[in-house]
Parts: C-alpha cells; sequence; structure tokens
C-alpha cells in the first residue's frame, strides 16, 4: 500500500526577528526546529506566550522566511513565495484575530471570496458559501455586515471562509481565545466532525485534549512531543482568594 505524503514537513528550520537583542541581532524564536503533519493528524499545540507558536503557523506558509532549515508540503520542497501561494489553498490558516482575515462588507462575500480565487464561478462560489454557513450552523448571518458581528460570529464566519477552500489541513490560531462557553462548545463539535489534518494552537487545555490524539509544546525554540511533556491541572484555596493577588 502506498504512503501518504507528509502534509508538513519542516526541517531544522531556525528563525529571528532582526533586531530584536540590544547588540542588534536577533533573538532565536524557532531553533532548528522540526515538526511533521500527516494526513489524518489532529495535533495540539499548548505553551506559554512567546514561545514560537504562531510564527510557527507563518513559517508553514511562507509569512515568515526561515534563516535556515528545509520546508516541505505535499512532499514539494518550498523556497519561493508562488510555491507557498500554490499550497496555501489547501492548507488553510485561521488567523488569531478574525479581523485580520475578514475583509468584505458581508459575511457571504467574505465566505465565497476563497472558491472565486480557486478559480470557480460567481455561482459555484456563492453555492459552497451557503453550503460552508450551512454546515457551520450560522447559514443566518449570510447576508450580515461583517464589522457588525459579535467576536464568537465572527470567528465562526473566519473558520468557514477556511473550510470553504476544501483545504486538506488546517492551521488554527487560538481558536477559541476570548469566547464564552457556547461558542467554544461550537467550535470544538465542528472541529471534531471535520474529516482533515489539524494544527491547534491553544491555551485552553481540555479544549486540546477533546479535539487532538496527540499535545505537542514548544520550549527554546523547539517543539516537545507529548512523550517529553508533562501537563497537569491543579485546584487550590487559601484564605486571600478573593482577593486581588499574585501566584509567583
Amino acid at each position: 500500500m502506498k504512503q501518504e505524503k507528509s502534509i508538513i514537513k519542516l526541517e531544522n528550520i531556525s528563525f529571528s526577528y532582526p533586531g530584536s537583542n540590544i547588540n542588534g541581532s536577533g533573538k532565536k524564536i524557532l531553533d532548528e526546529l522540526s515538526f511533521e503533519l500527516n494526513p489524518g493528524d489532529k495535533i495540539g499545540m499548548i505553551a506559554p506566550n512567546g514561545s514560537g507558536k504562531t510564527t510557527l503557523l507563518h513559517t508553514i506558509l511562507g509569512l515568515c522566511t526561515p534563516d535556515s532549515g528545509t520546508i516541505q508540503l505535499f512532499g514539494e520542497n518550498i523556497t519561493k513565495e508562488k510555491d507557498f501561494a500554490k499550497y496555501r489553498p489547501k492548507i488553510g490558516l485561521m488567523f488569531q484575530d478574525s479581523d485580520d482575515q475578514l475583509f468584505n462588507p458581508y459575511v457571504i462575500d467574505d465566505v465565497a471570496f476563497g472558491p472565486l480565487n480557486l478559480g470557480y464561478s460567481q455561482e459555484q462560489a456563492l453555492m459552497i458559501a451557503k453550503e460552508t454557513l450551512g454546515n457551520l450552523g450560522i447559514e443566518k448571518l449570510e447576508n450580515s455586515i461583517v464589522h457588525k458581528l459579535s467576536g464568537g460570529q465572527k470567528r465562526l464566519v473566519a473558520l468557514a471562509s477556511v473550510l470553504a477552500m476544501k483545504p486538506k489541513a488546517l492551521l488554527l490560531d487560538e481558536p477559541t481565545a476570548g469566547l464564552d462557553i457556547e461558542v467554544k462548545t461550537r467550535i470544538e463539535g465542528i472541529l471534531k466532525k471535520i474529516d482533515i489534518a489539524l494544527l491547534v494552537v491553544a491555551h485552553d487545555f481540555n479544549f486540546l485534549k477533546n479535539i487532538s490524539a496527540r499535545i505537542f509544546s514548544m520550549d527554546n525554540g523547539k517543539i516537545l512531543k507529548d512523550d517529553q511533556i508533562h501537563i497537569h491541572q491543579h485546584e487550590h484555596i487559601h484564605k486571600y482568594g478573593r482577593d486581588p493577588h499574585t501566584h509567583i
């Protein structure tokens, strides 16, 4: 049986933001990092702010250019912008801030934008957009003005705009951050049902546990796999719990 190619394969990727140190050199955000996402993988990523999670997602799709290392998408070495452009529709990226992703006045136009750029006719693109909104249970938002939507509604529409392109994999950057429990539950349900590879960055361990088969972390610019980390939660009580306080 022929083995399917990796969707994403990173080898020894290093990346620094220029001039981020006092001496003018860049601090390494990714340090000889390697990662692979295969068809069917459901991978969660949990790590502190500043650990490089968002940079990793952006590097995969060419939004950040690594200092060294190799990127393969669907088995092809990617070195130029035109190569990334070829594969971006197949690897959907949902940004942490929905306002960075939604730019059309009306919801239906935003969701149809991707299919239109893939070469579908106006009629076909609208049909795909309507179907996608229906699958996510937000068809009533079809003719809504985007900037008047709530944060949770925008997040769902952003997800719809990515799924309308029928990608082979999804990269999601904090998809439930700042959302109420109802929208979080809806997004969780959607991600559990869809049959495509996932790499999901989030701070919510329970959310990741419910949608992922494996949970990784990041430290010092490298990925720690689930056999290298131990994530735990605990509850505690003390007499100053009602007052503002800091844990050290």
